[in-house]
């Protein structure tokens, strides 16, 4: 069977239910860099029972809305990044740093005091748990070297060339046991690769390629502007760092466009790569119509051939209502089925 045109996709997280987390301490707590057990609401002793229940729920919203390429909605992490970074050794969990935040806010973050290694699996059971309970394609996303080095405070290193290289390897590490588990598309997460652009040029794809080195499966780079429940509106119309991407190892570039407005020409400079594009604005707690959607998908069209599309939200739905993301996922698959149906 020849590969599914325009196929949707999530970019990683799903809303947890309030039942899980303290949704409102989440938000109140902005991004965590670092674990937060606190927010929990069920008991250390059955908490992954409750997490696995969340994770069968998320799941199942996605394939109910027709999602051919699905996650654990991230289930089990206070937040994208935190879960992986703060697992490796070399982190002092015990006493965090505190910085100030790209919003002014004291940010608690993980201290580098040691080399970077990882002990062991981090996600690989969880990618065992999906891979059992959905035929669906399944996609994994951790935080890139990139981000993780700029969420953390080195006290070790002295070079942050030498702490993204040190990130690159332990995540690759991960990363090949995660393919070898089952995962179909393996993604990471490179939103702060906009806010240095001196040490992006210097490290970033270098970075990224150690950590995606021997992998079979399709390789995705996502970046973003951050969530808008905690940006707000308040998000550039383009990427300092998007050219440059088209040189790394990895298959696909995954791009926030609906919410910012991105000027869909950029697609150009990401030739050869496939692009997942974000035709969902999560600023917007409106559900769109599929026609929205499909209008987006052919706005795309225009600058990057359909073999080389996937439909995808902007970023990850954690902060939305959790009816309102499954509705926006119904508009998602509805409006690329439209789009398909026009190019058959």
């Amino acid at each position: 069977m020849p590969p599914l045109l325009l196929p949707t996709t999530v970019v990683g997280s799903h809303p947890q239910p309030d039942w899980l987390i303290d949704r409102a301490g989440l938000a109140a707590g902005l991004v965590p860099r670092i674990r937060m057990p606190e927010l929990w609401r069920i008991p250390a002793e059955r908490l992954a029972q409750a997490q696995d229940d969340a994770t069968l729920l998320a799941l199942r919203d996605m394939e109910r809305a027709g999602i051919d390429i699905v996650s654990d909605g991230e289930m089990r992490r206070e937040s994208y990044s935190c879960t992986f970074a703060t697992a490796l050794e070399g982190i002092d969990n015990e006493r965090p740093a505190s910085v100030i935040g790209s919003s002014g806010q004291q940010v608690a973050v993980p201290r580098v005091v040691g080399p970077i290694r990882r002990p062991g699996p981090v996600e690989v059971r969880n990618v065992e748990f999906l891979r059992a309970n959905t035929d669906h394609a399944i996609k994994v996303s951790l935080p890139g070297p990139f981000t993780m080095a700029a969420q953390a405070r080195d006290e070790h290193y002295g070079d942050r060339d030498e702490l993204v290289l040190a990130y690159a390897a332990a995540l690759g590490e991960e990363l090949r046991d995660l393919e070898a588990a089952g995962a179909d598309v393996i993604q990471i997460d490179e939103p702060w690769l906009r806010t240095d652009q001196a040490a992006a040029q210097r490290i970033a794809v270098a970075g990224i390629d150690r950590a995606l080195a021997g992998l079979s499966v399709p390789t995705v780079v996502h970046l973003c502007f951050g969530y808008a429940a905690v940006v707000g509106n308040d998000k550039p119309s383009g990427y300092p760092f998007l050219e440059q991407l088209a040189a790394c190892a990895a298959a696909q570039i995954s791009i926030e466009a609906a919410q910012p407005q991105v000027d869909l020409a950029v697609l150009r400079e990401l030739a050869p790569k496939t692009i997942v594009l974000g035709v969902l604005d999560l600023g917007d707690a409106r559900v769109e119509s599929a026609a929205q959607v499909a209008g987006r998908i052919r706005a795309a069209l225009r600058h990057v051939a359909p073999e080389r599309l996937i439909a995808a939200p902007d970023c990850g739905m954690k902060y939305l209502p959790r009816d309102v993301a499954a509705g926006k996922l119904r508009a998602l698959a509805e409006g690329a089925a439209i789009v398909r149906a026009e190019l058959s």
